[in-house]
């Protein structure tokens, strides 16, 4: 009996452990700023955990979110802000998807699916609307 649930118990195994291949800390593509994803529950979510300027230049105080939409928004920090939320894995597909990534840069949300290219490159791609309709950046493992 065990050795025919050894094949089912396995594929479980692999599919679990694909879905949790995202977690860990990434660096994007433009280099300036490192991201860590962690799993809770059944969502995958990112936060920014280095940045390469973490000053304002202007002000020499930490960099906000000044360019979030929400007023109130404004003034919390970017270093710590949540960048990637509500992400589910589609095991069928290989993908994460059915989450949205911040740009702090610009302040605009997008719908994103995220990709591994490889177990130390993701690619990421934020998009309004459909998915042809966006970018693409790879992200790769920080060890």
């Amino acid at each position: 009996m065990l050795l025919l649930l050894f094949p089912v118990l396995l594929s479980f195994s692999a599919k679990g452990q694909l879905q949790d291949d995202i977690l860990g800390e990434w660096v994007t593509g433009s280099g300036k700023g490192h991201i860590k994803i962690e799993r809770f529950g059944s969502h995958f979510y990112g936060k920014i955990v280095w940045l390469k300027e973490p000053l304002d230049p202007e002000t020499g105080k930490p960099n906000t979110d000044k360019n979030n939409p929400n007023d109130a928004k404004k003034s919390n920090p970017v270093y710590g802000l949540q960048v990637i939320k509500d992400f589910v894995y589609d095991a069928e597909n290989g993908e994460w998807h059915d989450g949205t990534i911040y740009d702090p840069e610009n302040g605009k949300t997008y719908s994103c699916r995220i990709r591994m290219k490889d177990k130390n490159t993701l690619d990421v791609r934020g998009y309004v609307g459909i998915s042809m309709l966006g970018r693409s950046e790879s992200w790769f493992r920080i060890k």
